[in-house]
């Protein structure tokens, strides 16, 4: 056993957040659903297990209804069927509690799916290598970092630690978590690692925002003698668009052609290649990549936008949003934030309301905070100060630091002293350490020639020992 192993052996207290207890939550299906559930199966409960090909037979019958389940409602009633007839304590083997816990996780009831994982573990039921890759997606959907801790313990007393799927598994929990040293140990513990576990540490370090260290993993990986695949080129291609690195983008185009296996991985290393000149600030390479997609889907579109929104390009993001309607792609939260984004760096403050006003009139999309943020900011940008008040009281879900930083930002260019105090409020409340709100403010008071509030927040700052640091050149040999 590696160092790293004992302290994992050393089960921790985990508070999951608790969902409706799953039997008492069934209860209410038993009585309306259980006889036409049983009927459609035709499995009766009986206290003697039935002969092997029968029992057989229902399990294929139950897993297939399983995986064509199409929302909760369905699924919860299949569980009660399940529960009902005791059919998992007639075929105790883990492949049916894998089917559920799966069902659970590809519906995205992650809580849910953790919840069937403990009854499994109590009723004597060990995972196999299907279990533990299944359990850990729902923990990275819950981010239920201490939980994944639990599931690694009990991987490694099963003897499955090393397993392909359960190895990369743990790589992608700890990533989310930010726990990257960890993640590093879970990578290195195993000499004979495979090209999953390779693909996880390098996209977890490029998702964790550690996109140069993202890209020395893929050269070392190739220097090991792997060959990418589109999982791989995706994340290495997001990393390096991180950097703007433009001479590496280049160089990994042709690695992304070499790598794709499908026509549905050559959609998604075609769009992950937009996204990347996007970032890299050459709209027009990334419009040529597009250009030759046989059907660009929403995530295409969307990275255009959001490329020409980065870049100031107000007229180019709107005409292609405009195409983007016209092909029948129905857009998303995200194209909004980029179509909001472009009227933000255009000053286009009447387009951006009424793109603001069409994601619920027209799309029946409910607006979220970046998309607040993104009018607050345009409104404030603008001079509307009012206007961008009354969007941030009118939000249904409380304002953060970045949209209270928007309207700060507004009343300090031009100067509005009595929305900069109520700004400044809510911000200290948010984060009393935020030096930057008192410089802000005192700078909003001298606009106005308003010199004693000026000493008034500089004394508070004295008080507070809040340093400006000093700035300083860099002297250089001209040649």
């Amino acid at each position: 056993m590696t160092s790293f192993q004992p302290p994992l052996l050393r089960l921790s207290i985990v508070q999951i957040p608790k969902p409706q207890t799953i039997s008492r939550h069934l209860c209410n299906y038993l009585a309306t659903t259980t006889h036409s559930v049983d009927a459609q199966f035709n499995f009766q409960p009986t206290a003697h297990p039935p002969s092997p090909d029968p029992i057989q037979d229902t399990a294929q019958t139950i897993a297939s209804h399983l995986s064509k389940c199409a929302n909760l409602i369905e699924l919860n009633q299949l569980l009660a069927h399940i529960i009902r007839t005791h059919f998992l304590e007639l075929y105790p083997a883990p492949f049916q509690w894998n089917n559920i816990i799966r069902s659970y996780t590809r519906l995205e009831a992650h809580h849910y799916a953790l919840s069937i994982y403990i009854a499994m573990s109590r009723a004597g039921v060990s995972p196999d290598s299907y279990t533990i890759p299944i359990v850990l997606k729902a923990v990275c959907q819950a981010f239920a970092t201490g939980f994944g801790r639990q599931v690694h313990s009990v991987a490694i007393r099963h003897g499955l630690e090393l397993n392909e799927y359960c190895e990369s598994g743990f790589i992608s929990v700890y990533s989310k978590a930010g726990e990257f040293q960890n993640a590093h140990k879970v990578f290195e513990q195993n000499r004979f690692r495979k090209l999953g576990s390779w693909n996880a540490i390098i996209g977890g370090l490029s998702q964790g925002g550690r996109a140069k260290e993202a890209v020395t993993m893929f050269m070392e990986m190739r220097k090991c003698g792997f060959e990418p695949d589109e999982v791989t080129m995706v994340s290495v291609t997001s990393a390096c668009g991180s950097l703007g690195h433009l001479d590496l983008a280049l160089q990994l185009h042709k690695c992304v052609y070499q790598a794709k296996t499908s026509e549905r991985s050559d959609t998604l290393t075609l769009n992950s290649l937009v996204d990347m000149y996007g970032k890299c600030g050459r709209m027009d390479l990334a419009y040529r990549v597009f250009s030759r997609m046989d059907e660009p889907n929403v995530s295409s579109w969307t990275s255009m936008i959001v490329g020409y929104a980065m870049h100031g390009q107000l007229y180019d993001a709107l005409e292609c949003f405009r195409c983007m309607r016209e092909a029948g792609v129905r857009p998303n939260h995200v194209t909004f934030i980029g179509v909001l984004s472009a009227c933000v760096h255009g000053g286009a403050v009447q387009e951006g309301k009424y793109y603001f006003d069409m994601m619920t009139t027209a799309y029946g999309l409910v607006p979220r905070m970046q998309h607040y943020g993104c009018m607050v900011d345009l409104l404030g940008r603008a001079g509307l100060l009012e206007e961008a008040r009354k969007m941030v009281e009118r939000m249904p879900m409380k304002a953060n630091v970045i949209v209270w930083g928007c309207l700060m930002g507004a009343c300090e260019k031009y100067g509005n002293v009595k929305m900069g105090e109520w700004v400044a409020e809510h911000l200290l409340e948010l984060e009393p350490w935020n030096d930057g709100v008192f410089v802000v403010l005192s700078n909003i008071y001298a606009s106005r020639g308003l010199w004693r509030e000026v000493e008034r927040v500089r004394g508070v700052m004295k008080e507070r020992k809040l340093d400006k640091v000093p700035a300083y050149s860099l002297a250089t040999n001209a040649d």
